[in-house]
């Protein structure tokens, strides 16, 4: 439909004959501008009352200058005939798989740098409540001066707020010191081998916990996840059942940490790194009295002296390496977290130990028998069985 309206020029003078003028060209007017009758062409498309009409566009331009008048074009069109608008530029949903992509690119980066020096640490320093206790004691100081500075905006919490994080970071310690624990016992990979595994402790926490279901296809997926890991752990030549079940129970605890994580900042003005660097700050209170406990000052010291005698400074650089990347890497996945679900999130830290599992072995010569490789090859397809299965 396009409709033309002409504006005359009004004349300062009103006489007689411009009023009759004026009545007359009035009527012609409304005579244009009546909308001819629906019953009048059945052959032509009719316009539906019933249907919005949509401005497309507005063209206004100028005539000679003699004729001194504007010309507005008004296009419109019904809204079951409209064609979608192109918008310039990247879309939404594009630019927000980009932004994941890279922060799962920068997640996975970081966390190999971690595990390379953790392990370097916990080989001359076997003590690993004290060095996840460093961890989260670097991250809370990092965060801190960041406030202080302005360079990270400091977050508005509430009593509410810390109420609700306290079982995030009582499942965050947990999942913490055990895989920490695991990683003092056997081989890097072969921790991350079973930690693989987390997919399956989701779906199982998330069916017979929170009351979800999942298709057959779901539960078939974590045949392979399952598999795979228990003939990685039969086969390992490391094999040490501390480091078996310390990373068995960090999976459950990380599923845990996720779930309630992904419930606490639904609502929260906090964003991702600010929430994480809270779970730390709050993480680093509940663990320090326990690694006083188990382990105390005057081992640390011992081990300290140890460790020192035999890499010399280097490892104080080890030392901070690792709980600088600690933090990083996990204030990456949080910032990660904020954007996916608990399950994605799963699946993507799944998929993050395969270059954890490949680099490990490279750089720390770890021997892998062909049957441990394949159970390591079974356990990562069930993940992508998995992910495809919850697609």
């Amino acid at each position: 439909m396009i409709c033309s309206i002409k504006q005359s020029t009004i004349t300062p003078t009103i006489n007689g004959s411009d009023t009759t003028s004026r009545r007359k060209n009035m009527s012609a007017i409304q005579r244009y501008l009546v909308l001819p009758s629906l019953n009048a062409n059945r052959s032509k498309p009719v316009l539906s009352v019933s249907k919005p009409l949509h401005v497309s566009k507005v063209e206004s331009f100028a005539l000679s200058k003699p004729q001194k008048r504007t010309l507005i074009t008004c296009k419109a069109y019904e809204a079951d005939r409209s064609e979608p608008i192109e918008v310039s530029g990247v879309k939404p949903e594009a630019a927000k798989k980009v932004k994941i992509g890279i922060y799962f690119a920068t997640w996975w980066a970081l966390n190999v740098v971690f595990n390379i020096y953790n392990k370097k640490v916990l080989n001359a320093f076997p003590y690993p409540w004290l060095t996840s206790t460093l961890s989260l004691a670097c991250g809370s100081l990092m965060m801190m001066i960041s406030w202080a500075t302005r360079i990270a905006e400091a977050p508005s919490t509430d009593f509410e707020f810390w109420k609700t994080l306290f079982p995030v970071a009582v499942a965050h310690t947990i999942g913490h010191v055990a895989a920490t624990v695991s990683m003092s016992k056997v081989a890097v990979s072969f921790t991350h081998i079973i930690k693989s595994g987390e997919p399956a402790f989701s779906v199982l926490v998330s069916r017979f916990i929170l009351g979800e279901t999942f298709p057959p296809s779901v539960y078939m997926s974590l045949v392979p996840i399952i598999g795979g890991c228990a003939l990685a752990a039969v086969t390992e030549l490391n094999f040490n059942m501390i480091g078996f079940m310390g990373a068995m129970i960090s999976n459950l605890a990380f599923v845990f940490r996720n779930i309630f994580s992904k419930r606490g900042m639904k609502g929260k003005s906090v964003s991702g790194m600010n929430y994480y660097a809270c779970l730390s700050i709050l993480s680093l209170f509940i663990l320090t009295p326990f690694a006083i406990a188990v382990e105390g000052p005057q081992m640390w010291a011992a081990g300290w002296q140890t460790a020192l005698s035999q890499i010399g400074p280097n490892f104080i650089w080890w030392l901070a390496a690792q709980s600088v990347f600690y933090h990083l890497y996990n204030q990456v996945s949080y910032m990660s977290l904020d954007e996916i679900s608990p399950l994605t999130f799963s699946i993507g830290n799944t998929m993050k130990r395969i270059s954890v599992i490949v680099s490990s072995i490279i750089i720390f010569h770890t021997p892998v028998q062909p049957v441990n490789a394949l159970g390591a090859a079974i356990a990562v397809l069930g993940t992508f069985l998995y992910s495809q299965a919850k697609q």
